[in-house]
């Protein structure tokens, strides 16, 4: 798996400050929510609580509250202030629950959740063991994950814009499905499915799209970026490597690679992989209560 680090607190400062914008830009996160919504489909059950993942400004729990109005439905974010804007999506004849949390310490009890949905929330998470053991401690035998992320041809164009005026990374990283998909697997979780679409997105021109990145708080996390402010020769030298890439059409593109997956929560006892090569199962204590011989 690729080794990159992703600096969190500025992604929940970013996010934060992108709260009152998000909505503003958010064309490509509607598109895979519809993704994410055809993937419930699967869930034949009446759930009694769901969660959904790095929820932002609240759309898709609402959606999500639509869709099951009986049961209890909790919009959870890392950044207050997203949670703040999600109020206007919690109606009041459906309102919806508001969390502040992170995904990979989840403030849920073991077991309790039925469906567990992120909209491109995960690929700000570097650290997929412990994100996928927390989805596996929450989810109830059965209980169904349902998520999307990026790929790592997402943004490609910019990356090689950047890559052309300089040699620091000026663009967030990340993961291949088949690397997501292990760590499924390695965490626990039963029957993963992924798939990866890709979407193109255009511009009359490169900043138009940095606006726009920046309005969605989407901006670079890696923790190996360059401090400090980037020269203007430098920026002006991306923009004309930018430009090269203009299509017939006049319009400039900006590629997103999106994974969208689901698994389900496995049955008590089932092993997982663990690191450095074996298996690990594990029971309650209640569970063995009563096993031993007399």
């Amino acid at each position: 798996m690729s080794e990159f680090h992703v600096d969190r607190a500025q992604v929940r400062r970013h996010f934060g400050d992108a709260a009152q914008s998000y909505e503003k830009h958010d064309a490509l996160q509607r598109e895979t929510q519809e993704l994410l919504l055809d993937r419930l489909n699967f869930y034949l059950e009446t759930p009694s609580l769901v969660v959904d993942v790095g929820a932002g400004p609240g759309r898709g729990t609402a959606l999500l509250k639509k869709r099951w109005p009986k049961a209890q439905v909790v919009a959870l974010d890392a950044a207050l202030p997203m949670l703040r804007q999600a109020k206007r999506h919690s109606a009041w004849l459906k309102p919806f629950q508001r969390v502040c949390g992170d995904a990979t310490a989840l403030p849920l009890a073991d077991h309790c959740v039925d469906v567990l949905h992120s909209n491109l929330c995960f690929q700000w998470i570097d650290d997929l063991t412990a994100l996928f053991a927390e989805c596996v401690r929450v989810l109830r035998p059965g209980g169904l994950l349902v998520f999307s992320t990026f790929g790592p041809d997402t943004l490609k164009e910019l990356r090689a814009a950047w890559a052309a005026a300089d040699g620091h990374p000026h663009v967030s990283r990340f993961l291949d499905m088949h690397d997501i998909g292990d760590a499924m697997i390695n965490g626990g979780l039963r029957d993963p499915v992924l798939d990866v679409d890709r979407f193109t997105l255009t511009y009359s021109e490169p900043r138009k799209l940095l606006e726009e990145l920046q309005g969605l708080g989407a901006t670079n996390t890696d923790s190996t970026r360059e401090r400090g402010l980037t020269g203007k020769s430098r920026y002006r030298a991306m923009l004309a490597a930018y430009e090269t890439m203009r299509r017939d059409d006049g319009r400039i593109p900006a590629t997103w690679e999106v994974v969208t997956a689901h698994a389900w929560g496995p049955p008590p006892g089932q092993s997982r992989r663990a690191p450095g090569g074996g298996e690990i199962a594990s029971f309650s204590v209640d569970s063995l209560r009563g096993s031993r011989r007399r």
